[in-house]
């Protein structure tokens, strides 16, 4: 094992350090000033989020499938995946609310939609830290531990790849 991942309280900081990161990353989307030539690759990036998203949701339930059949091995590559795709996820979130900035919903369904998406928005920023613990605990062989955070960690990760997906269906007429 690595000395990054042998040293607890390192990997830890490292875990909230990461989490400001990537809150003050994506508060400061809206202050910054808008691009004055959206480029044409935007248009793609929001179905590829939800693709990203799709894939994590079925990564996840496969991921618990795997562990409850008792094959550690592809539950950790399964969730090394979902993990790597929700770093490639972020990055481009980021990257298309720079370049677009955010898209209103325009549909009947308002109060419903909101619902999903403050719930997913809520959800996404408080599961960061949790999701990462949770990946770094299992890593390191620290089952009690990975099993106590993935109880309450994994449904609320599955609701947020899934609302993900349903935030994409519902803005996807709206988006330029």
């Amino acid at each position: 094992m690595n000395a990054f991942l042998a040293n607890k309280k390192l990997a830890i900081r490292s875990i909230w350090a990461f989490t400001a990161v990537v809150y003050a990353l994506v508060i400061s989307l809206h202050y910054l000033p808008e691009v004055a030539n959206r480029p044409s690759f935007t248009s793609f990036q929001p179905l590829l989020n939800a693709f990203i998203n799709g894939t994590c949701f079925v990564l996840l339930i496969v991921s618990l499938i795997a562990i409850k059949n008792k094959k550690v091995g592809l539950h950790k590559k399964l969730n090394t995946t979902a993990m790597l795709l929700s770093v490639v996820f972020l990055l481009n979130y980021v990257l298309y609310h720079y370049l677009a900035g955010d898209t209103s919903y325009q549909g009947d369904s308002k109060t419903f939609f909101y619902i999903i998406l403050a719930s997913h928005i809520l959800l996404a920023g408080l599961s960061l830290p949790m999701i990462l613990i949770a990946y770094y605990r299992g890593l390191t062989g620290d089952l009690i531990a990975h099993r106590r955070i993935v109880r309450f960690t994994y449904p609320i990760w599955l609701y947020v790849t899934f609302t993900g997906v349903l935030v994409y269906v519902f803005l996807a007429p709206y988006y330029a």
